[in-house]
């Protein structure tokens, strides 16, 4: 063998091994960044899909001389700081990367448990746990061109074949924390009290989120943004038209289970340790509905699973909501709920994607979650006022939660037939 032969072959075992090396390290990236965005959304999505606890806890204690519907503002202003800064707050992602905004949210995160610890008055609770709560929570899981958290933004850069699996993995955290909050919440609650209670698990909690933020890298540059952020051009796209107005029906209802099922069920007389493990039930239906969609929409069609999702989560509502008598039951409606309402959450935005440009994709999703954040805002209010006008009957708001998102349904199943009229189409 002559010694060029030699030299190449040496090169060429030189090269392999480098490949094989940076091919290991981008493995370990990728699944460290799903790691730290699931932990991202367990810490500050599962903390807001507890707020059930939350509320239920306030209208027997420190705000029981409030209504309902008072009481559900706390949690509506969340939802709605946390999907008006999407679009705003994602074009600053888009610029400099996660990692600032994390920092910053984690910060936030840290001030506004403490703050919300200490508080005693309604317009506390409103600055503390609606309104820091909701930012810090903007900040750790904002809008971005790819997906709907800058955690999950960043996950999505580091796949390809298995996107959407990686991606439904990390947003099963959500609803994990959704699931063990509730129940670590209450434990502390009557062993500790409320103020340590909410600082124990705020300052744990913050810490997950810097080590989230620490795992949560992204391979794409800075990219500079340009254009306007409200484009009238897409509002006159007829699907994406569609899907809106459905969204915004959907956002109405969808959370007003969450809000109020841990009430509900005391309504019943369920003993309180029992109640709060049926909202813990409710967000792990979520983990499933998160993961086993994202997994099958590449193959039915992610409109085909979007519309299902919604119209079940308001059938579940007007069935087994309505005629649940016993605990038996209101754990079978809350776990299928979960599921069905987890779906749609995981399905929207790539449905977005799916119907826009690439130029297009960042724009819409902020357009979409900043319109949708006005009826989530007023969603939970307006069951706690249909409550208090039927003297505590929940009849009224259970009509109100299934009717609006099974309506919301509809609009999406325009939506998907203006993309392709076959019923049957995979879209």
């Amino acid at each position: 063998m002559s010694f060029a032969s030699v030299t190449d072959l040496e090169a060429s075992t030189t090269s392999s091994q480098v490949s094989h090396d940076i091919s290991k390290r981008d493995q370990w990236r990728s699944f460290s960044c799903v790691l730290g965005a699931s932990i991202a959304l367990f810490c500050a999505f599962g903390q807001m899909n507890a707020f059930g606890t939350y509320h239920s806890w306030y209208s027997r204690h420190q705000l029981s001389h409030l209504s309902p519907s008072k009481i559900s503002w706390i949690g509506s202003l969340q939802l709605w700081i946390f999907f008006f800064s999407g679009g705003f707050i994602g074009r600053v992602f888009d610029s400099y990367g996660p990692k600032l905004l994390m920092f910053a949210g984690s910060g936030l995160y840290a001030v506004s448990v403490v703050a919300t610890s200490l508080s005693t008055q309604y317009y506390e609770y409103m600055l503390s746990q609606g309104l820091l709560f909701g930012l810090a929570t903007g900040l750790l899981q904002v809008a971005s061109p790819y997906e709907f958290y800058p955690s999950l933004a960043s996950v999505s850069t580091h796949f390809t074949t298995y996107r959407a699996t990686a991606l439904g993995i990390a947003a099963a955290g959500s609803s994990l924390g959704g699931v063990l909050y509730p129940i670590i919440l209450q434990h502390l609650f009557h062993l500790l009290g409320y103020g340590w209670g909410v600082r124990i698990t705020g300052l744990i909690s913050t810490l997950g989120c810097l080590v989230a933020t620490i795992l949560v890298t992204t391979k794409l540059p800075p990219q500079e943004q340009s254009g306007h952020f409200f484009q009238w051009k897409s509002i006159v796209d007829i699907r994406f038209a569609f899907l809106i107005v459905g969204s915004c029906f959907v956002a109405l209802g969808l959370f007003t289970p969450f809000f109020y099922i841990v009430e509900f069920a005391r309504h019943l007389s369920i003993p309180d340790r029992m109640a709060l493990y049926i909202l813990a039930v409710m967000n792990a239906g979520g983990v499933l509905g998160r993961i086993a969609p994202a997994y099958l929409s590449d193959r039915v069609g992610r409109f085909n699973l979007l519309f299902p999702s919604a119209f079940f989560s308001g059938l579940a509502c007007l069935v087994g909501w309505f005629f649940a008598r016993s605990i038996a039951v209101l754990m079978v409606f809350s776990a299928i709920y979960g599921f069905f309402s987890g779906a749609f959450v995981s399905l929207i935005t790539p449905c977005v994607a799916q119907i826009s440009d690439l130029s297009e994709i960042g724009t819409r999703i902020g357009i979409l979650y900043t319109v949708i954040s006005f009826p989530s805002l007023i969603g939970g209010p307006t069951a706690g006022v249909l409550l208090g006008l039927e003297h505590g009957s929940y009849t009224g708001m259970i009509a109100f939660s299934g009717s609006t998102v099974m309506l919301g349904s509809l609009f999406i199943l325009l939506s998907k037939l203006a993309i392709d009229r076959r019923v049957l189409a995979r879209v």
